[in-house]
């Protein structure tokens, strides 16, 4: 792999980074990142090896991968100094949200390859669901090389742009929902007698041993429900009373309402 360059190192950026180093992706001395924050840039390379750059076009000298891990709101300010300084034999990642490629791709004077990618922030851990798609002159060797860098930190599927609204509402938003649905087990352990720290423990991992379930045995999500719900049992009361409060469909219409604020804020 050529070197890659960073710009914005924050808690994403950071994952990523740490991820590509563990997986043997990239070795440190491959890294260039830029940020900032420069005291904060600055620690993180120390502690990890990578190259820290005074500027972003310091950053991306000699770099073939440019990897765009900022906030959408300064994605336009980032790449004003890039627009005469990157080529065609360049490629762009970004993940910053709700940014598309024609607007990544706006200013430079290069038919610049560019990737949107949509992580989660069990990147943090190595366990993120990403979502790949490819700009108008993006071929696929950039496709290749976003996939052998998301998937140093996780899952990473290949999706249309215009679905990539449709990701953020479902995998970008989704940890929260998960973590809505572990505090209401734990709740409800509390309620009926449990330890705390117990219930957390015995309801995170029922949601992590469940999701492994459905990846590992690649049984669709219906057929291990049934499995678990035995006729006349405790399960299938359990389910009753969550069906008797749409849970399935206020599950969907929350992946709904958050797509259709994604695409609300592409369109801003």
């Amino acid at each position: 792999m050529s070197k890659i360059a960073f710009l914005g190192a924050g808690a994403m950026g950071e994952a990523l980074m740490r991820g590509l180093i563990g997986a043997g992706v990239y070795a440190p001395q491959d890294i260039v990142s830029f940020d900032l924050d420069a005291a904060k840039l600055r620690t993180l390379c120390e502690a990890t090896g990578v190259g820290f750059a005074a500027s972003s076009q310091e950053a991306v000298e000699d770099c073939q991968t440019i990897l765009l891990a900022v906030k959408p709101q300064v994605v336009a300010k980032a790449l004003a100094p890039l627009h005469r300084v990157l080529d065609s034999s360049q490629t762009l990642i970004s993940i910053a949200a709700g940014i598309s490629t024609a607007k990544l791709q706006h200013g430079f004077e290069a038919k610049l390859p560019v990737v949107r990618v949509m992580p989660n922030t069990p990147a943090l851990i190595g366990k993120a669901a990403s979502a790949v798609s490819l700009g108008e002159f993006a071929d696929e060797g950039a496709r290749v090389l976003a996939h052998k860098i998301f998937g140093a930190v996780g899952l990473v599927v290949d999706v249309p742009e215009h679905l990539l609204d449709a990701v953020t509402g479902l995998s970008g938003s989704g940890p929260a929902y998960v973590y809505l649905f572990i505090e209401a087990l734990s709740d409800a352990g509390v309620q009926n007698g449990l330890p705390r720290a117990v219930a957390t423990q015995l309801a995170a991992q029922t949601v992590l041993g469940a999701a492994q379930m459905v990846l590992q045995t690649g049984k669709h999500p219906g057929e291990l429900k049934d499995m678990v719900a035995s006729p006349g049992g405790t399960t299938i009361a359990g389910i009753a009373a969550l069906e008797q409060r749409a849970f399935r469909g206020a599950t969907m219409e929350a992946v709904g309402a958050a797509t259709r604020r994604s695409r609300e804020l592409s369109e801003n």
